[in-house]
């Protein structure tokens, strides 16, 4: 191995070793998850034809994780990530087989389904925080913005590759074989994590905290950082007032009238903007004027949703998501840009829990409220209210948080770059909060 390799620099990010085979193993997991959900979705709604069962299946993943994420984190701050990391995925591979058995029934078990989402989501607690807290052990940190970047704008292709693959599949062979390459995609990230060596890992700290202030410590760090703690939170109301991914079945039965192949490309068109604006990141990062680029992605986000909300035509609704997706994309990046160079090693696995805490309620609470207000108000009034609700959290969150406004660089959100506004939180992010 060259010393070019080894200490960063003029080095490729995708010739560290174990760099490559974590992303294909993640690309292989993510895109499994991506195929599980349309099919999933589409089967649960297929047979009862009530708003409110999409809303039971984001809730039946998020409720778990609500219950686990914090001893999580504490757990991936404490242990091997990778190990935890495996144990994860072999359980999402038995929740892939189960499904698989589910589905060749006479007859969709709802019941049943929830329970194995519930599983699911059990094990997502551990997988979405150990894969961020594993990437800085992986690339040192000098690539480490670049790492982050290459590897959202892979995991963007999983996000299209896998509703195509899922709606297609769906069509031609139905739920056993959806499933069957669900399990086998978090098998083989499984599988690639042999080839993953961490280099980079810290040594873990003493424990000299109880067990309650492990598991808290991630919060009273993010509420130490109001520019941190704006910018997940942010990301936080936005998707979980504004998204309309639970939506999709409905859009596509009823108002667009298009099958499980048009479903899929809907679900891909977020992922297709996501991953175009994640080559042009790749090829022309950014690292000025963040805070303001953070809010403008996500008043973006907003604006597109409400075209989509309002949209009869099926092209019109496919680019309004296309822009949500890539909006969505610039969001993201300067989200996991801020927190990794602000979270020293020991603490990623606490930060990045509750970090997966905040995503996993935007986008599993975010599904069920967006299901109860299609139910309740329609679903057309209902996605026109969330991307207003989103519009607005924009505008509360760029007074709320002017500490985020006024970010310049990635670097800002370091205490050792800016002590004076890091140390304590401050009025107005408890405000905001």
């Amino acid at each position: 191995m060259s010393d070019a390799i080894s200490s960063g620099a003029g080095a490729s990010i995708y010739r560290y070793p174990g760099f490559l085979p974590f992303l294909i193993g993640r690309l292989a997991a993510v895109c499994a998850l991506q195929i599980q959900a349309v099919v999933v979705a589409w089967q649960v709604y297929d047979a009862t034809r009530d708003p409110l069962s999409l809303a039971c299946v984001g809730l039946a993943q998020f409720i778990p994780m609500l219950l686990l994420l914090l001893p999580a984190g504490d757990l991936i701050d404490r242990f091997d990530r990778k190990s935890i990391l495996a144990v994860s995925w072999a359980v999402e591979a038995l929740c892939g087989a189960l499904l698989l058995w589910l589905s060749l029934g006479d007859t969709l078990n709802t019941a049943a389904i929830y329970a194995v989402l519930a599983l699911f989501g059990c094990a997502r607690a551990f997988t979405g925080p150990t894969l961020q807290s594993l990437l800085p052990q992986i690339v040192p940190r000098e690539r480490l913005a670049a790492a982050i970047a290459a590897n959202s704008m892979i995991m963007r292709g999983a996000t299209i590759a896998g509703p195509l693959f899922g709606g297609g599949l769906y069509a031609l062979g139905g739920g056993p074989l959806s499933y069957a390459l669900c399990m086998a995609g978090f098998l083989l990230g499984l599988g690639l994590l042999r080839w993953v060596p961490v280099r980079f890992a810290e040594p873990p700290k003493s424990l000299e905290a109880s067990a309650w202030e492990r598991f808290t410590a991630g919060i009273v760090f993010i509420r130490s950082r109001p520019i941190v703690l704006g910018t997940i939170s942010l990301d936080l109301f936005a998707v979980l007032l504004g998204g309309v991914v639970a939506l999709l079945p409905i859009y596509a039965q009823e108002v667009l009238q298009v099958g499980p192949e048009g479903l899929g490309a809907l679900r891909s068109a977020m992922a297709i903007g996501e991953v175009l604006v994640g080559l042009w990141l790749s090829v022309r990062p950014f690292d000025r004027h963040v805070g303001l680029s953070m809010f403008a992605a996500v008043a973006l986000f907003g604006l597109a949703n409400l075209v989509f909300a309002l949209s009869s035509l099926f092209w019109l609704s496919f680019l309004a998501l296309l822009v949500a997706g890539g909006a969505d994309m610039v969001s993201m990046y300067i989200r996991s840009s801020l927190i990794q160079f602000s979270t020293p090693d020991a603490m990623r696995g606490r930060v990045n829990a509750v970090n997966m805490l905040f995503i996993g309620s935007s986008n599993e609470l975010g599904e069920f409220r967006a299901g109860s207000s299609a139910a309740w108000f329609g679903t057309v009034p209902a996605a026109v209210l969330g991307a207003l609700c989103t519009l607005t959290v924009t505008g509360g969150w760029m007074w709320g948080f002017r500490s985020l406004r006024r970010v310049d660089r990635f670097e800002d959100a370091s205490p050792a770059v800016a002590p004076e506004t890091e140390t304590a939180p401050p009025r107005e992010g408890a405000a905001a909060v």
